[in-house]
């Protein structure tokens, strides 16, 4: 096991990894920007370094700065967290030349599944569903109108490099589609570098659900069950759970072998996850692969029993798996909701310093939070600032848990969509396990429109 590892990342997601490192007597090296020098990931961490000026292009995106201080520090490995530098391929490759383990897949496996037009078509080769589209780059409207022709109105434009829903789009008919591909070919190009688009059937109201894989570099693949992650605004996550509550067990056996057979496919290993969009009639299709640890993987963590971050370090350390298959189980249900800083009726970020923060607890509560009361809440990052994690023997009793645990929250000094939360998860079509991507458009956003 390593001696020392770097966290290249900020907030809740590297003081999770620091918890990990610190019970396994890993030494731990922090970075953060100057906006982050009192951020409790500094503070936890048995190394911190200043990595820049606030903005993240200057900061926690300054590969050469990192690599310095892994070097200074005498790390042996960098854990990648996730967002940032995570799904890099440069940063990747760059920590491999320099000697360092990336505590992830490699760099080559990243770029396979980086472009979500390559990841299409080698899926498919491994025998993976996907959605009926195109296989090559939508060169311009005219051959995009062409295709949605083809395929049928609506359809869906994305980017092949796009992530948080940026450079995706629902087109309805020929003159959105002529607006929509400039525009959303134009801001893939900018957030990406990449403006390279293309175009699948449209799936209507669809479930998004995905599968956590985990492989060793002795051929062991061992795929830990599924997670629901359909509520989302803006083409963002806001709610997840496992195992989703909507899937049948026969389902979820064809998905489980489909994500084993797409990972021997590729080749992989360390932690990832295989996204899917499932229809009204349990039909799943390929969405995109995600070569880190999820956001949402405490919710796997809690009904498996599991560190997926030891199991990470364990792997890169080129360890063999601990478990099976057939040693894991599933045990109970697990939700989490993650809390913003964002007003909850726009959703735009609601930066400030946090006056109060008390966090619920109880039976079944997990918070992982890179917050305090003092924190200033910036506008250079990411709003979200925690996710309140609940557990319990069955999906009624988690729903119950959860709904307790959100209205003890209390966050003062800042907007945040706890609000928005409690609304989702006490509505009636939620308790069901009606939990759809169109959940916020059908259910909350009209409640929203009786208040105003």
């Amino acid at each position: 096991m390593f001696n020392k590892v770097l966290i290249a990342n900020r907030g809740e997601i590297a003081r999770r990894v620091i918890r990990t490192c610190k019970r396994l007597n890993i030494h731990t090296v922090a970075i953060y920007s100057e906006a982050d020098v009192d951020s409790l990931h500094v503070k936890d961490a048995d190394e911190a370094y200043c990595v820049g000026k606030p903005p993240v292009a200057q900061s926690y995106l300054n590969i050469d700065r990192i690599l310095e201080i892994a070097k200074e520090s005498g790390a042996e490995a960098v854990h990648p967290g996730y967002g940032l530098l995570s799904e890099n391929v440069n940063f990747a490759k760059r920590c491999t030349e320099a000697g360092l383990v990336f505590i992830g897949p490699s760099a080559e496996v990243i770029a396979s599944m980086g472009s979500k037009l390559e990841a299409r078509k080698t899926m498919k080769a491994a025998g993976v569903p996907i959605v009926e589209g195109v296989e090559a780059p939508v060169k311009d409207v005219a051959e995009a109108t062409e295709i949605a022709e083809r395929l049928g109105y609506p359809i869906m434009l994305k980017a092949s490099a796009g992530g948080g829903g940026i450079g995706m789009q629902l087109v309805d008919n020929a003159e959105e589609l002529a607006k929509a591909f400039e525009g959303n070919q134009k801001r893939a190009q900018s957030f990406f570098g990449d403006g390279t688009m293309y175009m699948e059937r449209f799936i209507a109201n669809p479930h998004h659900v995905e599968v956590q894989i985990i492989a060793d570099h002795q051929g062991n693949i061992v795929p830990l069950f599924e997670r629901e992650c359909s509520i989302q605004r803006r083409n963002q996550k806001v709610v997840e759970e496992a195992p989703s509550p909507f899937i049948s067990q026969e389902t979820r056996d064809k998905m489980l072998e489909a994500s084993v057979k797409a990972v021997r496919h590729i080749g992989y290993v360390n932690a990832g996850t295989i996204e899917y969009l499932v229809d009204k009639d349990q039909n799943f299709y390929f969405l995109e692969m995600n070569t880190r640890l999820q956001v949402e993987h405490p919710v796997t963590e809690e009904i498996t029993k599991l560190d997926l971050v030891e199991e990470q370090l364990k792997i890169a350390a080129k360890l063999p798996l601990s478990f099976t298959r057939e040693s894991i189980a599933k045990d109970g249900h697990a939700i989490e909701v993650r809390i913003y800083a964002e007003n909850p009726s726009t959703f735009f970020p609601s930066p400030g310093t946090i006056t109060v923060l008390e966090l619920p607890t109880g039976e079944g509560v997990r918070h992982e939070c890179g917050v305090e009361t003092g924190s200033a809440v910036t506008p250079f990052y990411d709003p979200m600032i925690s996710k309140l994690v609940v557990w319990g023997e069955t999906r009624e009793i988690a729903c119950e848990r959860l709904i307790q645990a959100l209205k003890a929250y209390k966050v003062e000094g800042i907007q945040t969509n706890i609000p928005m939360l409690l609304k989702t998860v006490t509505h009636e079509q939620f308790l069901k396990g009606n939990t759809t991507t169109k959940f916020v458009e059908q259910y909350y956003l009209p409640q929203l429109a009786e208040t105003k």
